[in-house]
């Protein structure tokens, strides 16, 4: 049994090494225009939002098309991508600077500066 102890901690740390030396953990970068136009190309290709937002901290961002708004938020070291009703998002209220968002599945927190939500951006939709 302490053989097979040994071996499994070996095996272990020999895991970790590869993963440290080939640098398979990464960090992910906030999001600027750049980097939110092409999420939102990869992850909604049939969606053409005419307004967007990325939150204080960039650490996520929203694109509204009509009463859609598409959600991008960092999670580990990639972003998930899921839509919600704008009623919803509007319906949101923000908190010592912060917003949490209510999606299907999970719950992601966006930045907002001054605590003013839903900004003008998303707003001013041309109906």
């Amino acid at each position: 049994m302490l053989i097979q102890l040994i071996g499994s901690a070996v095996a272990i740390s020999a895991l970790v090494g590869l993963a440290a030396w080939a640098g398979i953990a990464r960090s992910t970068p906030p999001l600027d225009a750049g980097g939110l136009a092409t999420l939102l190309a990869q992850e909604f290709p049939d969606h053409h939002p005419t307004a967007t937002w990325i939150s204080a901290d960039g650490s996520g961002a929203l694109a509204r098309e009509g009463d859609t708004v598409l959600v991008l938020w960092k999670r580990g070291d990639s972003y998930v991508a899921r839509d919600v009703a704008w009623p919803v998002v509007a319906a949101a209220q923000s908190k010592n600077g912060r917003l949490v968002l209510k999606t299907g599945d999970a719950a992601p927190i966006f930045a907002v500066t001054d605590d003013v939500w839903p900004p003008q951006a998303l707003k001013e939709l041309a109906a």
